[in-house]
């Protein structure tokens, strides 16, 4: 009987065989296709996406990576020109998501957001002479991540938010409540990303498909009326199920808020006053952009010049509110997967592909809407749990977006939210993987807490979706 290979070496031989899965999968599938008498472009294109899926899930190398192959594979083989894959890699959304990780670096550099983090959380704590309770305390941190997560990307409010939440679970004695506190805050932050279309990369792939089909793109207060409602039911829920164990006795020391720092105050008027110029581009009566006769700016151009604003503005203390060394310090590897996202749906739609799916789903316009966003919210939260949700919703977006219904963003928004509602598995989403780094957490209990999470999350998405939309 032989030893067991050490686990090193069996992972190296999983990460083998998925990477030669993924093009092997390709390749049978880019045969099939072509055996049907379709031409070389579809083929391709189909093959690519099956390439991607297979690495995107099993990832032999990281998703990023697997996001340049339709960047480097289409316009080498003629499925897209190089203009739409530039198209795709500058695209609106693609720059407006760069500006937003870049405005939550200055945050960062600022120490802002602790400060927002703590305000709300002994807001929302109680505090009283004795400290504060525990259960509102981790409701507090929540309500904080949910807010920050609406602005800055989910990763970026969980990596501020730990350090904190670690002070915190070092003045207890509770054992419950570290693992209580660190999935609250990274649950809390996935659901809150929902809440603008800059909170996570799946609303962006959204907004540029709906588009693609002849929607309208919507504007801050239209989507903060479609999912403001879900995170206001699933975030207390949410707190409720996770602090069901916490005790209520124990009173809690909160860290120190301290005075007010310059660059703290010239932070939050710049992001402030982005974040206004974001929600009134064009409400109401038409927004600032109709006023100033600017119809084609975008949300981007917001960003962008913000964060120009950010690199000129100093912090009082010899340097501006952001510097160039801090900006480039954002995960560009979420852009990447954005643009090979959008390069995915460019190719459906250019080779024709889009409308051969729509005829092979046209019989399920037969059903029942409520059900079809039911099983379609399901399948999305399950499959993110395997892959990333950015990933999921570059591969099934395009494809949801053509089956047959009255407006096709009633099965789309589900989908997209439901992404982003995965709580079972660390690698399902940034804020799972982050506070799981931290080692205060064992996967049994992430994944006992976050499959009921998962359950509530789609009745709740499902419920809420068919009776705003």
């Amino acid at each position: 009987m032989t030893a067991d290979p050490p686990q090193g070496s069996r992972t190296t031989r999983i990460n083998v065989i998925a990477a030669i899965a993924g093009p092997l999968g390709a390749a049978a599938v880019g045969a099939i296709v072509s055996s049907y008498g379709h031409d070389s472009a579809v083929a391709i294109a189909a093959a690519v996406v099956v390439w991607c899926a297979i690495w995107w899930i099993t990832e032999p190398v990281p998703i990023a990576v697997t996001s340049l192959l339709p960047l480097a594979i289409f316009p080498a083989s003629g499925v897209l020109t190089s203009a739409q894959i530039a198209g795709a890699v500058g695209h609106q959304l693609v720059l407006l998501f760069m500006g937003g990780l870049m405005l939550s670096m200055a945050m960062e550099r600022s120490g802002a957001h602790r400060r927002l983090a703590l305000v709300m959380v002994r807001t929302f704590g109680g505090r009283n002479a004795d400290g504060a309770n525990p259960r509102r305390v981790v409701f507090g941190f929540m309500a904080a991540a949910a807010i920050l997560s609406m602005w800055i990307s989910n990763g970026a409010t969980a990596l501020m938010m730990l350090p904190i939440a670690l002070a915190v679970v070092e003045r207890s004695n509770s054992t419950t409540l570290a693992p209580c506190l660190l999935m609250g805050i990274a649950f809390a932050a996935s659901v809150g990303g929902t809440g603008t279309p800059i909170g996570t990369p799946p609303n962006l792939i959204f907004i540029d498909n709906y588009k693609k089909i002849g929607g309208a793109e919507p504007s801050f207060l239209q989507w903060a009326a479609w999912t403001w409602p879900i995170i206001a039911l699933m975030l207390p829920i949410q707190a409720i199920w996770l602090t069901r164990r916490l005790s209520s006795k124990e009173r809690l020391s909160m860290p120190s808020v301290g005075d007010w720092r310059p660059e703290e105050r010239r932070t939050l008027i710049v992001f402030g006053i982005t974040a206004l110029l974001w929600v009134t581009r064009t409400a109401p009566f038409g927004g600032w952009s109709e006023l100033v006769n600017l119809p084609h700016a975008h949300d981007s151009s917001v960003a962008l010049f913000a964060v120009v604003a950010m690199h000129l503005i100093p912090n009082g203390k010899g340097e501006t509110l952001l510097t160039w060394n801090d900006s480039v310090r954002i995960p560009w590897g979420i852009l990447l997967l954005c643009a090979g996202g959008f390069a995915i749906a460019e190719a459906f739609r250019s080779t024709g592909i889009s409308l051969m799916i729509g005829k092979q789903l046209s019989g399920l316009g037969d059903l029942h809407p409520f059900w079809i966003v039911g099983v379609v919210c399901l399948a999305v939260t399950f499959l993110t749990e395997v892959t990333s949700n950015t990933a999921t919703a570059n591969l099934l977006l395009p494809i949801l977006a053509l089956i047959p219904a009255e407006d096709p963003k009633l099965i789309m928004i589900p989908a997209t939210i439901s992404a982003s509602f995965a709580f079972m598995m660390p690698a399902a989403t940034f804020p799972n993987a982050i506070v799981f780094a931290s080692g205060r957490i064992h996967v049994k209990e992430m994944v006992r807490e976050g499959f009921v999470l998962n359950l509530i999350g789609v009745v709740i998405v499902t419920a809420i979706c068919f009776l705003i939309l």
